[in-house]
């Protein structure tokens, strides 16, 4: 969506304060010997409290209240059983819809004892998504912002997903456009003041080909090497983005 009053803007930020709340609490019990489940029913409670709604359970269904991926997983992780493990690679992805309006932001999170390799695949998605920031503006092709995330992920050696990217949002979870993390040469589109996007380097330590589970939803890597998600959810200016789930 594009932003058109002082009130859309109020209840964006609303549903995007809804979101961190949900995620800091949640990375604060991502620990070995927990389950999925658990971590999600915790971001539940938060977002109860809150009057918000599960984003991706009104939309598509989602058996959960947010995605919750480990390891080789890389995104839509559905939330059971699965004990967390020292060392494992979390990856925290929170949608919510209140007042008609949603927001989506992710964290990768390392629990216990992480190997270096994660250590740096996680930096490196987020400092990824910073660079974006630089050309996520008025003026500039989303294919620039494909262009500095690719860059960045393959200085450190890693790769990014191409499959998955962000995406408009507002209204409903996915809107056009799609912001692909590599420059797709027909995301031409230019970027317009007060326009609603995600951003979500999603990247990967081995090639960063993926397929999707029998159980419909969660994405992997084919070859199993860990991925790692960082993802806000912005508003286009002239100068530096509006983030709509980051801390003050």
């Amino acid at each position: 969506m594009c932003i058109e009053t002082a009130e859309q803007l109020v209840a964006l930020r609303t549903a995007g304060k809804v979101v961190r709340g949900m995620l800091e609490t949640m990375m604060r019990h991502v620990r070995p010997g927990v389950t999925t489940r658990e971590i999600d029913e915790i971001g539940a409670e938060v977002m109860c409290k809150e009057g918000a709604r599960s984003a991706p359970k009104l939309a598509y269904r989602f058996p959960g209240t947010s995605c919750i991926s480990v390891n080789d997983e890389a995104v839509h992780g559905v939330p059971g059983d699965r004990v967390i493990r020292d060392g494992d690679l979390v990856k925290l992805d929170v949608t919510v819809e209140k007042g008609g309006y949603m927001a989506d932001a992710a964290e990768t999170v390392i629990a216990g004892a992480g190997s270096d390799q994660n250590r740096r695949l996680m930096a490196c998605a987020r400092r990824a998504f910073e660079k974006a920031m630089l050309v996520a503006r008025v003026g500039f092709r989303i294919a620039e912002i494909g262009r500095v995330v690719e860059r960045e992920v393959r200085q450190n050696g890693f790769s990014v997903i191409r499959e998955l990217g962000g995406h408009g949002i507002g209204r409903t979870i996915h809107e056009n456009p799609f912001v692909p993390n590599y420059p797709d040469s027909r995301a031409n589109e230019l970027l317009t003041d007060g326009l609603v996007l995600t951003v979500e380097p999603i990247i990967a330590a081995g090639r960063g080909n993926v397929l999707t589970d029998r159980d419909g939803w969660t994405v992997r890597t084919v070859d199993g090497r860990p991925s790692a998600h960082y993802e806000q959810t912005i508003v286009i200016t002239k100068g530096r983005p509006i983030l709509l789930t980051a801390t003050k």
